[in-house]
């Protein structure tokens, strides 16, 4: 019986996943900082789930987690860091400087959190699939958003480290960089989103990304297109596309 371990599991990409695998029959230990979601979700599929709700910024909070999921049900095969927050930010205001320390805790450092306490056990065994939620932000920056970029940027380069670190030890590393979800993190946004999909077809394509053992998946397909176009273009003229569109709106505080 498939084992998955689902951080940010309360909504979202996170949520339709855990659904997406419980109704496959799999053993699933979720996390989220709310806990009343991650429990409606147990209450469906009793005996399959484990509720840990956290903070995945909390590093002994994530690592009994861990503990208590391999205690229950043993080493996962799945392990899915997909917690993260999108806020917009502006260096010059001196208010922001938290909130950007804040989205890169959450969206990058919480990752390795995540991943630190199953890398041994999964090694041992031989098997499994690490997997890292990042966003085809984080291949430009785009204006208005340094926090976010740079925080999934960092994702994606500390992903690829980690699959190079694990090479040959049995252990996939997959990085998955999504365009625009339909998700209550996207649903803030005041600004067309092109090629958007719901939730529910983004795990569709997570799940069948992660069993093929993939290294790098951009979603939908006409957002691969898209990264690959803007891997090459010259700065200039990404600049130039790029400076009118629509800014994220700032937020100081946030859950």
């Amino acid at each position: 019986m498939l084992k998955v371990f689902i951080t940010g599991a309360s909504s979202g990409i996170g949520k339709a996943l855990a659904e997406r695998y419980a109704a496959q029959g799999a053993h699933l230990g979720l996390c989220a900082r709310r806990g009343e979601p991650l429990e409606s979700l147990a209450a469906r599929w009793p005996g399959q789930i484990a509720c840990y709700p956290l903070d995945v910024t909390d590093v002994l909070a994530v690592r009994d987690a861990a503990n208590r999921f391999i205690a229950r049900y043993g080493v996962p095969d799945v392990v899915i860091a997909n917690a993260g927050v999108s806020v917009g930010t502006l260096t010059e205001y001196a208010e922001d400087l938290e909130v950007i320390r804040r989205v890169m805790d959450i969206n990058f450092f919480g990752m390795v959190a995540t991943f630190s306490p199953f890398v041994a056990a999964m090694r041992t065994a031989g098997r499994g699939r690490l997997v890292g939620i990042a966003s085809l932000a984080g291949i430009r920056g785009l204006p208005g958003a340094e926090a976010y970029c740079a925080s999934k940027a960092a994702a994606i380069s500390y992903l690829e480290s980690l699959r190079l670190e694990l090479r040959d030890s049995g252990v996939k590393v997959v990085t998955v960089s999504p365009g625009y979800i339909r998700t209550p993190m996207t649903a803030a946004n005041r600004f067309p989103m092109p090629f958007m999909i719901s939730a529910d077809a983004a795990a569709r394509t997570i799940a069948r990304v992660v069993a093929q053992g993939r290294r790098h998946a951009v979603l939908p397909w006409q957002m691969a297109l898209v990264a690959r176009i803007l891997r090459v273009l010259p700065n200039a003229l990404y600049d130039r596309l790029v400076a009118t569109v629509p800014r994220k709106a700032r937020q100081i505080e946030f859950d």
